[in-house]
């Protein structure tokens, strides 16, 4: 026999063997029935509103202790947490519209589809600025939690 056929016979030969093999998976994939797939539930925030309203501290009371005590140090934590530099809120300070507050709360609400107008973050900024923070670090670790699958027929 010439040697490019010995080549030939020898690949066909593999060939053979691992398409035996592979029809014998199939088949036995083939033979496995799946009854039901699993269905997944999914939990999270996608509303337009927020999560908690402007005064709700007992929804996270160890936040609202923090802002209570140490507002500075809660400020500068939560716009860090926002993605933003960690001595924005001291800027708030030197001005009598407290526009850092002001610009974090309409990027949290544009950043979660909330709807709003900056007359009215104006005004939380103004007269209710460590309760508006609160908010604001509430609304973050509310639109943050993972997303928990939870399959309802684990056997």
């Amino acid at each position: 026999m010439p040697h490019f056929l010995l080549g030939f016979s020898h690949s066909a030969f593999l060939f053979t063997i691992l398409f035996s093999e592979a029809n014998s998976e199939d088949a036995t994939m083939a033979n496995t029935m799946v009854i039901q797939q699993p269905k997944p539930f999914v939990q999270a925030i996608t509303s337009n509103q927020w999560s908690s309203e402007i005064c709700d501290c007992t929804k996270d009371m160890s936040s609202c202790c923090l802002a209570f005590w140490c507002f500075p140090c809660f400020a500068c934590i939560t716009a860090r947490e926002a993605g933003e530099c960690l001595c924005l809120p001291l800027l708030d300070g030197f001005g009598l519209i407290p526009a850092a507050t002001m610009s974090l709360r309409v990027g949290i609400r544009q950043r979660y589809g909330i709807e709003g107008t900056m007359c009215n973050d104006c005004v939380y900024s103004f007269f209710c600025g460590p309760c508006t923070w609160c908010q604001m670090s509430r609304e973050m670790k509310t639109r943050l939690q993972p997303v928990t699958l939870i399959n309802p027929h684990v056997r």
